[in-house]
Protein backbone atom coordinates (compact mmCIF):
# COMPACT_ATOMS: atom_id res chain seq x y z
CA UNK A 1 0.00 0.00 0.00
CA UNK A 2 0.90 3.93 -0.54
CA UNK A 3 2.41 4.90 2.45
CA UNK A 4 0.44 8.15 2.35
CA UNK A 5 -2.37 6.64 1.58
CA UNK A 6 -2.17 3.84 4.52
CA UNK A 7 -1.48 7.07 6.92
CA UNK A 8 -4.59 8.81 5.67
CA UNK A 9 -6.55 5.41 6.30
CA UNK A 10 -5.08 5.65 9.68
CA UNK A 11 -5.97 8.67 10.41
CA UNK A 12 -9.96 8.38 9.12
CA UNK A 13 -10.15 5.48 11.05
CA UNK A 14 -9.46 7.32 14.29
CA UNK A 15 -11.26 9.92 12.95
CA UNK A 16 -14.63 8.12 12.40
CA UNK A 17 -13.98 6.05 15.70
CA UNK A 18 -13.26 2.98 14.06
CA UNK A 19 -10.03 2.79 15.83
CA UNK A 20 -9.16 3.90 19.71
CA UNK A 21 -6.64 6.51 20.42
CA UNK A 22 -4.52 4.09 22.25
CA UNK A 23 -4.97 1.77 19.41
CA UNK A 24 -4.14 4.76 17.04
CA UNK A 25 -1.02 4.93 18.90
CA UNK A 26 0.44 1.68 18.66
CA UNK A 27 -0.29 2.00 15.06
CA UNK A 28 1.75 4.71 14.49
CA UNK A 29 4.51 3.91 16.88
CA UNK A 30 5.41 1.42 14.31
CA UNK A 31 4.40 3.46 10.83
CA UNK A 32 7.95 5.25 11.21
CA UNK A 33 10.26 2.59 11.33
CA UNK A 34 10.34 -1.03 11.93
CA UNK A 35 12.73 -2.69 14.44
CA UNK A 36 13.67 -6.13 13.16
CA UNK A 37 17.10 -6.31 15.23
CA UNK A 38 19.67 -6.46 12.52
CA UNK A 39 17.85 -3.28 10.72
CA UNK A 40 15.59 -0.77 11.28
CA UNK A 41 13.23 -0.36 7.90
CA UNK A 42 12.54 3.10 7.53
CA UNK A 43 9.05 3.23 6.41
CA UNK A 44 8.44 7.28 6.64
CA UNK A 45 11.16 7.74 3.74
CA UNK A 46 8.75 8.19 0.69
CA UNK A 47 6.75 10.67 3.01
CA UNK A 48 9.75 12.64 4.23
CA UNK A 49 11.71 13.06 0.70
CA UNK A 50 9.34 11.45 -1.64
CA UNK A 51 11.61 8.18 -2.93
CA UNK A 52 11.08 5.04 -0.57
CA UNK A 53 13.61 2.83 1.39
CA UNK A 54 15.90 0.42 -0.92
CA UNK A 55 17.54 -2.29 0.62
CA UNK A 56 21.13 -2.04 -0.32
CA UNK A 57 22.24 -6.37 -0.98
CA UNK A 58 25.61 -5.91 -0.52
CA UNK A 59 27.59 -6.87 2.67
CA UNK A 60 24.55 -7.83 3.86
CA UNK A 61 23.96 -12.09 4.52
CA UNK A 62 21.20 -13.87 2.19
CA UNK A 63 18.86 -14.31 5.37
CA UNK A 64 19.03 -10.39 6.67
CA UNK A 65 18.21 -9.69 3.08
CA UNK A 66 15.36 -12.54 2.56
CA UNK A 67 14.07 -11.19 6.06
CA UNK A 68 14.32 -7.16 5.42
CA UNK A 69 12.61 -8.30 1.92
CA UNK A 70 9.86 -10.01 3.60
CA UNK A 71 9.07 -7.12 6.04
CA UNK A 72 8.80 -4.48 3.37
CA UNK A 73 6.92 -6.44 1.40
CA UNK A 74 4.20 -6.60 3.45
CA UNK A 75 3.72 -2.87 3.22
CA UNK A 76 4.16 -2.41 -0.80
CA UNK A 77 6.94 -2.53 -3.53
CA UNK A 78 10.55 -3.46 -2.89
CA UNK A 79 13.57 -2.96 -4.66
CA UNK A 80 16.84 -4.43 -3.58
CA UNK A 81 20.40 -3.39 -5.01
CA UNK A 82 23.89 -4.72 -5.91
CA UNK A 83 22.31 -8.21 -4.86
CA UNK A 84 23.93 -11.36 -5.54
CA UNK A 85 22.81 -14.26 -7.04
CA UNK A 86 23.15 -16.57 -4.10
CA UNK A 87 21.22 -14.12 -2.31
CA UNK A 88 18.90 -13.80 -4.96
CA UNK A 89 18.35 -17.75 -5.18
CA UNK A 90 17.42 -17.33 -1.10
CA UNK A 91 15.02 -14.36 -1.79
CA UNK A 92 13.16 -16.59 -4.18
CA UNK A 93 13.11 -19.46 -2.55
CA UNK A 94 11.26 -17.32 0.36
CA UNK A 95 9.06 -15.42 -2.21
CA UNK A 96 9.19 -16.79 -5.47
CA UNK A 97 6.99 -13.43 -7.21
CA UNK A 98 10.07 -11.43 -6.84
CA UNK A 99 12.29 -10.79 -10.19
CA UNK A 100 15.55 -10.90 -10.40
CA UNK A 101 18.28 -8.89 -12.89
CA UNK A 102 21.53 -10.97 -12.85
CA UNK A 103 23.13 -8.20 -15.12
CA UNK A 104 21.96 -5.14 -12.65
CA UNK A 105 21.69 -7.14 -9.63
CA UNK A 106 18.23 -5.59 -8.90
CA UNK A 107 15.63 -7.85 -6.91
CA UNK A 108 12.31 -6.49 -7.16
CA UNK A 109 8.88 -6.91 -5.72
CA UNK A 110 5.99 -5.09 -7.54
CA UNK A 111 2.55 -5.32 -5.23
CA UNK A 112 1.52 -2.35 -7.41
CA UNK A 113 1.95 -0.37 -10.32
CA UNK A 114 3.47 3.39 -8.92
CA UNK A 115 1.78 5.83 -10.32
CA UNK A 116 3.60 7.21 -13.51
CA UNK A 117 5.03 9.84 -13.71
CA UNK A 118 5.37 12.38 -15.95
CA UNK A 119 8.57 12.44 -18.97
CA UNK A 120 11.31 9.56 -19.93
CA UNK A 121 14.65 9.13 -18.64
CA UNK A 122 16.76 8.18 -21.76
CA UNK A 123 19.94 6.16 -20.59
CA UNK A 124 22.74 6.26 -22.52
CA UNK A 125 25.75 4.22 -22.21
CA UNK A 126 29.44 3.85 -23.87
CA UNK A 127 30.11 0.73 -24.57
CA UNK A 128 28.32 -2.30 -23.98
CA UNK A 129 30.15 -3.19 -21.16
CA UNK A 130 28.61 -0.17 -19.12
CA UNK A 131 25.19 -2.01 -19.55
CA UNK A 132 25.15 -3.46 -15.82
CA UNK A 133 25.08 0.03 -15.01
CA UNK A 134 22.64 0.88 -17.11
CA UNK A 135 20.01 -1.79 -16.24
CA UNK A 136 20.42 -0.76 -12.51
CA UNK A 137 19.41 2.60 -13.28
CA UNK A 138 16.49 1.81 -15.34
CA UNK A 139 15.18 -0.77 -12.77
CA UNK A 140 15.45 1.73 -10.05
CA UNK A 141 13.68 4.87 -12.40
CA UNK A 142 10.80 2.02 -13.42
CA UNK A 143 10.33 1.05 -9.81
CA UNK A 144 9.82 4.63 -9.05
CA UNK A 145 7.01 5.38 -11.67
CA UNK A 146 9.55 6.51 -14.48
CA UNK A 147 9.73 5.09 -17.96
CA UNK A 148 13.52 4.51 -18.65
CA UNK A 149 14.66 3.33 -21.90
CA UNK A 150 18.78 2.42 -22.57
CA UNK A 151 20.59 3.60 -25.79
CA UNK A 152 23.79 1.58 -25.50
CA UNK A 153 26.87 1.42 -27.30
CA UNK A 154 27.20 4.83 -28.42
CA UNK A 155 30.44 5.65 -27.34
CA UNK A 156 32.89 8.50 -29.03
CA UNK A 157 35.00 5.74 -30.51
CA UNK A 158 32.61 5.51 -32.81
CA UNK A 159 30.54 8.35 -32.39
CA UNK A 160 28.55 8.21 -35.63
CA UNK A 161 26.58 5.87 -33.77
CA UNK A 162 25.47 8.50 -31.26
CA UNK A 163 24.35 10.96 -33.82
CA UNK A 164 22.29 8.25 -35.46
CA UNK A 165 20.48 8.22 -32.20
CA UNK A 166 20.34 11.96 -31.55
CA UNK A 167 16.86 12.74 -32.81
CA UNK A 168 15.65 9.73 -30.05
CA UNK A 169 17.81 11.43 -26.92
CA UNK A 170 16.24 14.56 -27.30
CA UNK A 171 13.01 13.67 -26.98
CA UNK A 172 14.06 12.94 -23.09
CA UNK A 173 13.38 14.56 -19.99
CA UNK A 174 16.13 13.74 -18.26
CA UNK A 175 19.19 11.97 -19.86
CA UNK A 176 21.61 9.40 -17.47
CA UNK A 177 25.11 9.19 -19.09
CA UNK A 178 27.77 6.12 -18.58
CA UNK A 179 30.97 6.04 -19.62
CA UNK A 180 34.19 4.38 -18.56
CA UNK A 181 37.53 4.59 -19.90
CA UNK A 182 37.97 8.89 -20.35
CA UNK A 183 34.20 9.19 -20.03
CA UNK A 184 33.96 11.46 -22.72
CA UNK A 185 30.79 10.90 -23.68
CA UNK A 186 28.98 12.92 -21.14
CA UNK A 187 30.75 16.24 -22.40
CA UNK A 188 29.70 15.20 -25.84
CA UNK A 189 26.39 14.56 -25.20
CA UNK A 190 25.98 17.52 -23.03
CA UNK A 191 27.38 20.06 -25.70
CA UNK A 192 24.39 18.48 -28.22
CA UNK A 193 20.98 19.00 -25.87
CA UNK A 194 19.35 21.00 -23.78
CA UNK A 195 18.11 18.72 -21.34
CA UNK A 196 19.18 17.80 -17.65
CA UNK A 197 22.22 15.30 -17.63
CA UNK A 198 23.19 13.05 -15.13
CA UNK A 199 26.79 11.08 -15.65
CA UNK A 200 28.00 8.52 -14.00
CA UNK A 201 31.32 7.23 -14.48
CA UNK A 202 31.95 3.54 -14.79
CA UNK A 203 35.41 1.13 -13.48
CA UNK A 204 35.46 0.00 -17.12
CA UNK A 205 38.92 0.57 -18.70
CA UNK A 206 42.49 -0.74 -18.68
CA UNK A 207 45.03 0.18 -15.84
CA UNK A 208 45.56 3.76 -16.07
CA UNK A 209 42.09 4.07 -15.93
CA UNK A 210 42.30 3.44 -12.36
CA UNK A 211 38.85 1.48 -11.58
CA UNK A 212 36.60 4.63 -12.74
CA UNK A 213 38.80 7.44 -11.55
CA UNK A 214 39.82 8.94 -14.71
CA UNK A 215 36.19 8.89 -16.15
CA UNK A 216 34.85 10.41 -12.69
CA UNK A 217 37.51 13.20 -13.08
CA UNK A 218 37.13 13.50 -16.61
CA UNK A 219 33.27 14.16 -16.40
CA UNK A 220 33.86 16.32 -12.97
CA UNK A 221 36.00 18.68 -15.60
CA UNK A 222 33.55 18.64 -18.53
CA UNK A 223 33.54 21.48 -20.67
CA UNK A 224 29.62 21.17 -21.16
CA UNK A 225 28.15 23.49 -18.51
CA UNK A 226 25.59 22.07 -17.10
CA UNK A 227 26.67 18.27 -16.39
CA UNK A 228 25.85 16.87 -12.92
CA UNK A 229 27.89 13.92 -11.98
CA UNK A 230 27.37 10.56 -9.21
CA UNK A 231 29.55 8.09 -8.29
CA UNK A 232 31.51 5.46 -9.86
CA UNK A 233 29.33 2.63 -11.06
CA UNK A 234 26.31 4.21 -9.00
CA UNK A 235 23.81 3.76 -11.35
CA UNK A 236 21.05 3.70 -8.58
CA UNK A 237 21.98 7.52 -7.13
CA UNK A 238 21.48 8.58 -10.82
CA UNK A 239 18.21 7.17 -11.00
CA UNK A 240 17.29 8.73 -7.76
CA UNK A 241 18.41 12.29 -9.28
CA UNK A 242 16.62 11.53 -12.37
CA UNK A 243 13.02 10.69 -10.77
CA UNK A 244 13.38 13.81 -8.50
CA UNK A 245 13.88 16.02 -11.92
CA UNK A 246 11.52 14.65 -13.69
CA UNK A 247 8.51 14.18 -10.66
CA UNK A 248 9.65 18.08 -10.39
CA UNK A 249 9.13 18.76 -14.40
CA UNK A 250 5.76 17.14 -14.00
CA UNK A 251 4.48 19.43 -11.70
CA UNK A 252 5.64 22.65 -13.61
CA UNK A 253 5.49 21.36 -17.15
CA UNK A 254 8.28 20.10 -19.49
CA UNK A 255 11.11 21.54 -21.05
CA UNK A 256 11.01 22.87 -24.44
Amino acid sequence: MDHHQELRDLLQRIRDGRMDVEQGVRALRDLPFQDIGHTKIDLHRELRNGLPEVIYAEGKTPEQVGEIFGHMRAHGNVLATRVAPETAQHVRTLFPDARYDPLGRTLTHMHQEPSPGRGKVIIVTAGTSDLAVAHEARTTCRMFGIQADIVSDVGVAGIHRLFDRMEYLRKATVLIVIAGMEGALASVIGGLVNKPIIAVPTSVGYGAHFSGLSALLGMLTSCASGVSVVNIDNGFGAACAACRITHLLGREGEPD
